[in-house]
């Protein structure tokens, strides 16, 4: 493989399709180092760390060993993130992992991702976390009772039409959101996390008495209990996916990973314990919902505090994840790899407002159709699958192409490291215990070949396809753009 040439051409000179002698539109570098660290760790802390704590016990079998996995999901999320951050010094260009496929591997690996990113993956996310806002939101409404699935459902809608509204206004009121709820779920950390050491300081420590005591040795439940963790700490790419939006990138990406993955990596060590120290093992084994047992036997009659923090850190997880998952279906749509009209920006708001329509759709689609259960469940094993891909490509780049101008360099250790536990996140489940819709995603994967010889490589337009786009182009008011040509 080699490294595929970029295009060229200089927006500072080019025309639009529109009219002759215009600038094509730009998105703005309006992401800076506080924003960075708002949009990786307000995505990272979701309801993972509110939901995920009894599974990673569970399938360990003590606590000193279910925080020993936290631990070392933190740190293979850091060892990732910068192995990420050197591919975003060498690949100026926002898309994440699929820039990073197209530049090293070539246009058919990269499509079968942006396909299955774009089409499955993201969606399905961006769904599973508004479903779960839902839940807490409309919780109050409805004491001592579950919550009926059409409230539910049409409270997630609403949360993805809000969500599309704000990021489809601005940058920087999406930036701003996300601030606001970061610092939001933050204190709501903060306030366990305190509660935690004034258990243990009043001697709260029974749970740590022969703390490795019963500790799980299977390879498979220890694969589960890694991707109950790692589901806790999924977002901690999404930078890579805005890197045209970033002001410094060659800065600003590795300081705001230095800074952000360490902090959720110690919160979450900290809020384990908090729980633990609270409940035994046992009690925390048994709770649907630990965040929220946690606050009765902790706050009283301020435990829905609680509820509401749980529910403003999945909105503002949500919110990171349709902001960075929308970047895949526009940067895929400018390399011509999806329709045309999703690689266009609005022309005033400089937002990328059909790949953002285009997400909010498939993810309406998949909470009105609510057959997405093991669709979230099999996440891992596919995020897993194309970061391994990426990884790889990183290692190429550093053995192959050493001469390549680069301002950060991670250690080669790490990436190898990741790449060791993405290989193993990936057979694990396979070898130990084979499920059918294992074989479901892999042939969902391979189903873009039917779109990508006629349509990508073949470059088969229909005309009729291109009428669509020029009047769809006209009614949202957008226009091609062109990518950062540092």
């Amino acid at each position: 493989s080699t490294m595929r040439e970029r295009k060229t051409t200089d927006p500072r000179h080019s025309s639009t399709d529109l009219s002759e002698g215009k600038e094509k539109l730009r998105l703005k570098q309006e992401v800076g180092l506080i924003s960075s660290v708002s949009l990786i760790a307000g995505t990272m802390i979701g309801s993972g760390i509110f939901m995920s704590p009894e599974w990673v016990l569970y399938h360990m079998g003590n606590p000193a060993s279910s925080l020993l996995i936290w631990a070392a999901c933190g740190l293979l999320a850091m060892f990732g993130a910068l192995s990420y951050a050197e591919l975003g010094t060498i690949i100026k260009e926002s898309g994440g992992e699929y820039i990073y496929i197209l530049r090293i591997f070539g246009s058919f690996p990269a499509f079968l991702f942006a396909y299955t990113s774009v089409i499955l993956v993201r969606p399905a996310g961006l769904a599973a976390v508004c479903l779960s806002f839902a839940e807490y939101a409309i919780a109050p409404f409805y004491p001592g009772c579950s919550s009926p699935q059409v409230a539910v459902k049409c409270t997630a809608a609403a949360c993805i039409l809000i969500l599309t509204i704000i990021n489809c206004l601005n940058v920087r009121l999406a930036t701003s959101v996300m601030n606001i709820f970061t610092a939001a779920k933050l204190l709501a950390l903060l306030v366990i996390v305190v509660g935690g050491l004034v258990l243990l300081a009043n001697g709260h420590t029974q749970s740590f008495q022969n703390g490795f005591q019963g500790t799980t040795a299977g390879i498979g439940a220890v694969g589960v209990a890694f991707y109950q963790g790692l589901w806790s700490y999924d977002g901690w790419n999404n930078l890579n996916y805005v890197t045209e939006e970033l002001k410094k990138p060659e800065v600003t990406l590795p300081r705001a990973l230095m800074i952000a993955i360490p902090l959720v990596t110690c919160l979450y060590l900290l809020v384990n314990v908090s729980y633990l120290a609270a409940m035994t093992p046992s009690e925390l084994l048994s709770s649907g919902a630990v965040a929220v047992t946690w606050g009765d036997k902790v706050l009283g009659s301020w435990a829905w505090l609680i509820s509401l923090s749980v529910a403003l850190s999945t909105f503002g997880s949500s919110n990171g994840t349709f902001f960075s998952g929308g970047r895949v279906c526009y940067i895929a749509a400018r390399e011509g790899h999806m329709p045309d009209i999703l690689s266009m920006a609005h022309v005033r708001c400089l937002t990328p407002s059909p790949a953002l329509l285009f997400t909010s759709a498939m993810s309406l689609i998949m909470i009105i159709s609510g057959n997405f259960t093991s669709i979230v469940n099999f996440f891992s094993f596919m995020a897993w699958l194309f970061y391994g891909m990426t990884i790889s490509g990183l290692l190429y780049l550093k053995i192959k192409k050493p001469e390549l101008p680069r301002s950060y360099k991670v250690p080669i250790i790490f990436p190898i490291i990741v790449l060791m536990a993405a290989v193993y996140l990936v057979l694990a489940p396979i070898i130990d215990q084979p499920q059918i819709e294992i074989l479901y995603i892999v042939l969902f994967i391979f189903s873009g070949i039917i779109f990508y010889f006629p349509l990508v490589h073949f470059k088969y337009h229909p005309r009729c396809l291109q009428r669509v786009t020029l009047h769809l182009q006209l009614l949202l008011e957008v226009a091609p753009t062109t990518r950062d040509a540092n």
